[in-house]
């Protein structure tokens, strides 16, 4: 039985918790926080931009720190689960690797492509693993869409456009603050730039136009230069109005068929060359069970010693650098090379 630590209690760290207590080969046997309303579970307070509400948690069994090194320091935790804000993920996972822990942690894996390398160099020298949870592979509509672009089931995949849409993160003081977390179009958008990257590899160039707001990039749309290959786009940002709820989705045009997705308003079409329209009929439907077949990947990678592919540490940078390439070039208004 691996045993999990989870450090930090807002809203992902909750989404962890939820997903870990559903996980077949492991446990989550002890909690981190600075917070002690959180610490005796008091979680009213957590919001996000899908899944349930904090509610009062009972936490009997399971132990809690304040402090990260008196988490470290337990030798009956196996894993660090790392959920607190992406400025502290290096510092965190490096001590948590030189500790002797294996280490998950939330995307984006850092928020400088310096501090992956920190990060990758010290599970290197410390011979643990370092996972990056980057969750949208696990969830069904997305693992469906890999699967076909990997298969050419219906032939090549000529062009395709992915969108990831929310109001701006208020719900957290941490996630609103660019400085902890990169703003949207890293703490957001790097979702869709792992995607890409796992399934189109390295672009060549990104050209990307955007809004800026005090300096942060809050809206983008990008083109991924891939010489020869599919017409690959992206939209995301944090603009829209409070009412207009979370949405990400893809449109897929194969030689075949389209395949179109987007959560909470068009389930997942698949449009045939005959003019027929079917909706695969995939499992699940709770967001919180894509994160346990995430944390399930890193369990089963840290039990068996091999390492997955979806959680690579490599891939999670890459991704992120992806996103200041972006970032980049919504700046300077020119093509920008990777």
């Amino acid at each position: 039985m691996l045993r999990i630590g989870i450090v930090g209690l807002g809203f992902m760290g909750m989404i962890h918790y939820l997903a870990g207590r559903k996980v077949t080969g492991a446990q989550v046997t002890a909690v981190c926080s600075r917070d002690p309303k959180k610490l005796a579970g008091d979680w009213t307070s957590i919001r996000g931009n899908f899944g349930p509400p904090g509610e009062q948690m009972d936490l009997s069994g399971i132990k809690k720190y304040a402090n990260l090194e008196d988490l470290l320091s337990d030798p009956e935790i196996d894993l660090i689960d790392i959920c607190n804000p992406t400025d502290q993920h290096p510092h965190t996972a490096i001590a948590a690797l030189k500790a002797g822990k294996h280490v998950l942690v939330e995307k984006a894996i850092a928020l400088t492509p310096e501090g992956a390398d920190a990060m990758m160099a010290a599970a290197k020298v410390s011979g643990k693993m370092l996972m990056v949870a980057h969750v949208l592979p696990f969830f069904p509509d997305f693992d469906y869409a890999r699967q076909l672009i990997s298969s050419n089931k219906f032939g090549k995949l000529m062009a395709g456009h992915f969108r990831r849409i929310i109001s701006r993160p208020d719900w957290s003081a941490d996630i609103g603050d660019a400085s902890k977390t990169g703003g949207p179009a890293v703490d957001l958008h790097v979702h869709d730039t792992h995607f890409i990257r796992l399934n189109f590899g390295m672009p060549k160039t990104v050209s990307s136009a955007g809004y800026v707001e005090k300096e942060t990039v809050q809206h983008l749309t990008t083109t991924y230069g891939y010489p020869g290959g599919s017409a690959i786009t992206c939209t995301s940002g944090a603009v829209t109005m409070k009412g207009r709820p979370f949405v990400h989705g893809y449109e897929l045009y194969f030689e075949k068929a389209t395949i179109v997705y987007e959560s909470g308003a068009i389930p997942l079409t698949v449009y045939q060359e005959d003019g027929s329209i079917d909706h695969p009929n995939l499992p699940g439907g709770d967001p919180v069970d894509s994160f346990t077949a995430e944390i399930t990947e890193a369990v089963n990678s840290v039990l068996s010693g091999k390492k997955s592919a979806l959680l690579d540490g490599q891939l999670a940078r890459d991704a992120l650098v992806m996103c200041h390439k972006e970032i980049e070039s919504v700046r300077t208004g020119k093509i920008v090379s990777l």
